[in-house]
């Protein structure tokens, strides 16, 4: 804070220190800009925070080691003539945008918001130019969203410390997408798979080449195999009467069809297509998209921000661009794959259409001009937001397509085929699935009506009906943004959460199945408070906070009418709520050792089956589910000889394994209980030792088994850190090194750990700021 920033006339306000280094480039010497890196102020974590008795007031404190940051505002402020808050266009950059002005305090400069839907030189200066006011209804539906998410959360979360597990939490959107989870593997367990069969015929006609037409009808019954499943009996009657007649072409229809490119992102598309083509957890996809949209130094150039802002749920896109990409169509592909005007698309019907969708912010950076500049996930996923915005604005791709039915006694075989006459949009990109549609792309010979067919085979095949599927991270967005669950900035936080805290687990094709703790909190939750734990109460309340900050609802009236219900619930739930945590989850199974009934308990390493009659029996085993939900008890490992020799009796140590991890066991047990610690080998970090400058800072465990990083010249060098060690300096106090530290409240963050610095900012890539809309309770 010197020299030409002192002298500066105006003060510009964001979130993140790679954004200010950006928008500092672009906007010259008479601008300061300075990072708040993310919220200054919250909720006390230490208690609830909400003024019951007061409307709902909230008690907001400044974040702890935000102090200082607040601080260097403060002076930067001082004889600027104007200050602009430039943090996030979305309803939680607001929120910072409101806090920052109330620590400001009183400053001789006008004070403006700045909407920054792109990083791009002609965006910042036309914001800076035609700045705006601060958005009060945006600001109260965030408030709002963060004292109903707080409420539910300190004061459900203790409830289920005491019933299920201490440590666990509950979240109004997380509860809700906990419990789809639930239902559909309940769901999954009570199918039972139905015996259906398919006929196709293959068959020859004058010309070629031969071509496979499958069974549609037979005695006028449609065989769809959903409402008419074909038996295998009729099957093989239908053969035989088949092989004894003719075959002979009904009808042959062709007719053009057009298939239409698939509109510009929006967030919960961006995460869904991320996750089927680069295998992108919603998480990891909006941490490279942020920093995309912050700015990436192309040589040169600078700084650029590659895309525009990433949390959105409108396909509407600016004239700019528009023009922008249509001439960019036309230069690169012809003028025949650009329709004569832009195609628009519509919202959905709970979009607050606030910001564009997500695109370039100039076509003139195509992915290969900025590839040298890009890592591979950021180039991969700037690929997939650039070909999807510019396919949007082509023509379609266009089939032929011919449907021949064919007559064989009372049978009716169809067989469909297209070609391909022009392929439009998808020259540049086409969409992912998450199910195969079923599309036939076979080419069929020329067939003429009345022309008979040679059979050649028949190819009957049996199949079976399947559950519906589990969802992974992908379809589950897709169903809550289909009900109007979430919002753009909270999908990828709620997916965290369920991983995080156990509830849900992913299987091997990482589709999401709940653990025994997500199925009990779930059921609990539900029964208890079945009206506000319910998707339609959820999408309703989304809604109201949509009106909020349209400025069609007060916000107090909105809390007012959630709590008054969710009080009654909660007062009930305290008295019936059945107490799981002591007793365990019966599971109908017996102990081997006593007889009594083995229950599901959870522990710190997760869930196990215990013996009831626990303290007196111990018996615990290790446990999993088949795909009816059955408990499938596991045997455990045969203990593994090793060269480790036992302390107390000399015999050789083995290697087992309990519900805490595997351990070294004497082989003598059980007349010798000797047990050792497991010793993992240090591994490298990769990072020089910051304080000696020769060794190797390597990760290493503690005699207890806990994760440290440490100097391999121990004990030459005794640097030691119990957070993750990153090589850089820190740009605030010029300290050697800066360490990382992971909350599920932040996410990753790297800060410095000398004494008196509290330089911070998220981890690259880059956190995600928007972080998790709903309030995590305090963890024990």
């Amino acid at each position: 804070m010197g020299g030409i920033e002192t002298l500066a006339k105006h003060l510009v306000i964001v979130e993140s220190p790679t954004k200010a280094r950006t928008i500092k480039r672009y906007l010259g010497s008479d601008y300061q800009v300075t990072p708040s890196v993310g919220h200054i102020m919250d909720l006390p974590k230490s208690k609830l925070g909400v003024d019951l008795k007061n409307d709902f007031k909230p008690e907001y404190q400044v974040i702890p080691g935000k102090t200082k940051i607040i601080e260097q505002i403060k002076t930067a402020a001082k004889g600027k003539d104007h200050i602009y808050l430039a943090t996030d266009p979305d309803r939680e950059g607001e929120a910072i945008a409101w806090h920052i002005k109330e620590k400001l305090g009183k400053v001789p400069g006008q004070v403006h918001r700045v909407l920054l839907e792109e990083i791009t030189s002609a965006a910042v200066k036309a914001a800076i130019a035609s700045p705006a006011e601060l958005n009060q209804p945006l600001y109260e539906a965030q408030q709002a969203r963060r004292v109903v998410d707080r409420l539910m959360g300190y004061q459900i979360s203790p409830l289920l410390w005491d019933k299920v597990k201490r440590g666990i939490s509950a979240g109004r959107v997380q509860s809700v997408a906990l419990r789809i989870i639930v239902e559909r593997e309940k769901d999954r367990e009570a199918f039972r798979a139905e015996e259906y069969w398919t006929l196709d015929a293959r068959l020859q006609g004058a010309n070629p080449p031969p071509f496979t037409a499958r069974l549609y009808s037979s005695k006028d019954t449609r065989i769809d195999n959903k409402a008419y499943k074909l038996p295998e009996s009729e099957a093989r009657e239908i053969i035989t009467a088949c092989e004894q007649g003719r075959f002979v072409v009904k009808s042959v229809e062709r007719k053009e069809v057009r298939r239409s490119p698939a509109p510009p992102f929006i967030t919960s598309r961006l995460q869904q297509e991320a996750a089927r083509k680069l295998y992108f957890s919603p998480r990891k996809t909006m941490q490279v998209a942020q920093r995309l949209y912050e700015g990436v130094e192309l040589g040169e150039e600078g700084a650029v921000g590659l895309i525009t802002y990433m949390r959105t749920d409108s396909p509407r896109v600016s004239d700019a661009a528009l023009a922008g990409v249509r001439d960019y169509i036309g230069k690169r592909y012809g003028n025949q794959y650009m329709p004569e005007r832009p195609n628009f698309y519509r919202a959905s019907k709970s979009a607050q259409e606030a910001h564009e969708a997500i695109r370039p912010t100039s076509t003139e950076y195509d992915p290969e001009s900025v590839a040298r500049y890009l890592e591979k996930d950021a180039l991969n996923l700037y690929k997939l937001i650039f070909d999807r915005f510019v396919s949007s604005q082509m023509n379609p791709a266009v089939y032929d397509r011919t449907t021949v039915d064919i007559e064989a006694g009372d049978a009716m075989f169809r067989a469909t085929g297209q070609v391909m006459k022009f392929d439009g949009f998808m020259r540049v990109y086409i969409e992912g699935q998450d199910e195969p549609d079923g599309d036939d792309a076979a080419t069929l010979p020329e067939l003429n009506e009345g022309e008979e067919l040679k059979l050649l085979e028949f190819k009957p095949e049996q199949h079976f009906t399947q559950p519906p599927p589990r969802f992974s991270q992908a379809t589950l967005i897709k169903e809550l943004e289909d009900k109007g669950i979430g919002r753009p900035s909270t999908y990828a936080s709620i997916m965290t959460s369920i991983l995080n805290r156990e509830y849900v687990e992913e299987d091997e094709s990482k589709r999401m199945r709940p653990t025994s703790l997500g199925r009990v909190v779930s059921d609990l939750l539900v029964d208890a408070f079945p009206d506000i734990i319910d998707i339609g109460f959820t999408a309703e309340l989304e809604e109201h906070l949509d009106k909020v900050e349209e400025g069609k609802e007060n916000w107090i009236a909105t809390l007012k009418r959630f709590y008054g219900p969710f009080a009654k619930r909660l007062g009930e739930a305290k008295k019936k709520m059945p107490t799981v945590k002591r007793k365990g989850l019966p599971t109908g199974l017996k102990c081997e050792l006593d007889g009594g009934e083995m229950v599901i308990k959870w522990g710190r390493n997760g869930e196990f089956l215990a013996c009831s009659n626990y303290p007196k029996c111990t018996n615990t085993k290790e446990f999993a589910r088949d795909e009816q939900g059955g408990i499938v008890q596991k045997e455990p490992a045969a203990p593994v000889p090793t060269d480790e020799v036992c302390e107390k009796c000399g015999k050789p140590m083995v290697r087992r394994r309990s519900r805490f991890g595997e351990f070294l066991g004497c082989s003598g047990y059980p007349e010798c209980d000797g047990i050792k610690r497991l010793q993992a080998a240090p591994v490298s970090t990769g990072v020089k030792c910051p304080e000696c400058k020769e060794g190797d800072v390597m990760e290493r465990r503690s005699r207890r088994g806990k994760l440290f990083f440490g100097c391999n010249r121990y004990p030459k060098c005794k640097f030691a850190s119990w957070d993750r060690v990153v090589a850089r300096a820190c740009p605030q106090c010029g300290g050697a090194y800066l360490v990382e530290k992971v909350t599920k409240r932040d996410g990753a963050r790297w800060q410095c750990p000398a004494e008196g610095c509290d330089y911070r900012v998220p981890a690259e890539p880059a956190a995600d700021p928007a972080g998790a809309a709903e309030s995590a309770a305090p963890v024990a």
